[in-house]
């Protein structure tokens, strides 16, 4: 009986339209359109970006002026310069013209706008700046003592300094892809996962006999609708999978995106977050006795906000919520299923990404549990 009810649900699922558009088409299309709209951003915007500085000097220092046209000079320049009174460089710090202030008087020191929009404690300019700063005041004093103790070797003193400060020297925080808009690509997989939840909500209206008249023959079936339960979820978690599984290959081998990462392993955790968002409209669909439209809406208007809050249409959405209410986004199921993308893609070992994943296993079980629960505690007076 299980397999029949299992045959049978997996060529109905098959032949639903809208689990075709959703889960499988749609996530083509924006994943061509987010392929056309980022395309090359990292390689032209982010690594070739030029830092604007102002530099506020009390006394003139030829030393500092042959570091700083180094650093500002050739296809790998790091700052763009412009020498400034303190008045003005106040004023272009505030109107965010500039990223900082290198304060000259004898030492670097560096002057940065606070922002409390800001997600990170530091962002990345910042950090290249105060590493400068902290670089050339080593250096000069070092140099400073050595002119001091042979003033024969100051030249030769100065033409070290110059070349010791490279303006770009790439060291590899991770092997994994940097591209930071890749988010946008795992955050698609999320989606695709989180829209099988209308597939979940499918399989209770499909046991609830005030919803459908599927329903009401079922309820009226000999069979335990434990079986029938159970057959509609494994059919539905197959054909998850098989969705899954299309949108992963068509991101990885058609669009070539790098996620980084063992593959076997990024094919697992989107095939688990598959599985999670079924759990969740399972979860939701068995919830109270709404009509099959205000389900379907809540299910995807909670789906949306999932994904939202991951960050699928604001990049740095995300980073704003870890640090405003961290809670949410550690039960949030998109951002469950983004961050072990992430974690797969940075990390050198696989601590974090366990974690994410005990987790989407965590969720989608006690998701199912409930659901379940509550779907086989229905009974109706007639159907």
């Amino acid at each position: 009986m299980f397999l029949h009810n299992l045959k049978y649900e997996l060529r109905t699922a098959l032949r639903v339209k809208d689990l075709i558009f959703w889960l499988i088409l749609f996530p083509m299309f924006l994943g061509i359109a987010f392929k056309i709209a980022f395309k090359n951003i990292y390689t032209n915007v982010a690594k070739t970006a030029v830092i604007p500085v102002a530099v506020v000097e009390t006394q003139d220092d030829p030393v500092l002026h042959q570091v700083l046209e180094a650093v500002s000079n050739g296809d790998d320049a790091l700052l763009s310069v412009q020498y400034v009174d303190a008045d003005e460089a106040d004023r272009l710090l505030e109107a965010e013209e500039v990223k900082g202030i290198l304060n000259a008087d004898g030492r670097l020191s560096l002057t940065v706008l606070q922002s409390e929009s800001s997600i990170y404690e530091a962002d990345v300019e910042e950090t290249l700046l105060r590493n400068f700063a902290e670089q050339y005041n080593m250096t000069n004093d070092v140099a400073r003592e050595c002119i001091a103790s042979d003033p024969a070797s100051a030249q030769a003193v100065i033409e070290s300094l110059t070349a010791e400060i490279k303006p770009v020297t790439e060291v590899p925080l991770t092997k994994g892809n940097p591209d930071f808009m890749i988010e946008y690509f795992t955050n698609l997989l999320a989606m695709v996962a989180m829209y099988g939840s209308i597939t979940g909500l499918h399989i209770t209206i499909q046991n609830q006999g005030n919803l459908s008249k599927l329903g009401a023959r079922k309820c009226c079936s000999p069979t335990p609708k434990s079986v029938s339960l159970a057959a509609c979820l494994l059919g539905s978690m197959i054909v998850q999978t098989i969705c899954m599984v299309i949108s992963v290959t068509f991101l990885r081998f058609v669009l070539r995106i790098q996620f980084g990462g063992n593959l076997g392993l990024i094919y697992l955790t989107s095939v688990l977050g598959g599985i999670l968002g079924l759990s969740f409209g399972f979860c939701i669909g068995s919830i109270g006795r709404f009509q099959t439209g205000t389900k379907t809406s809540i299910c995807f208007g909670v789906s949306m906000l999932c994904c939202f809050l991951s960050g699928l249409m604001i990049g740095n959405m995300k980073g704003i919520i870890r640090k405003h209410v961290p809670w949410v986004n550690k039960i949030n199921p998109a951002a469950v299923i983004t961050d072990s993308l992430y974690y797969l893609n940075i990390d050198s070992d696989y601590r974090r990404y366990i974690v994410t994943v005990i987790t989407m296993a965590v969720l989608s079980a006690v998701l199912i549990l409930l659901g379940f629960l509550m779907t086989r505690r229905k009974k109706y007076a007639s159907v």
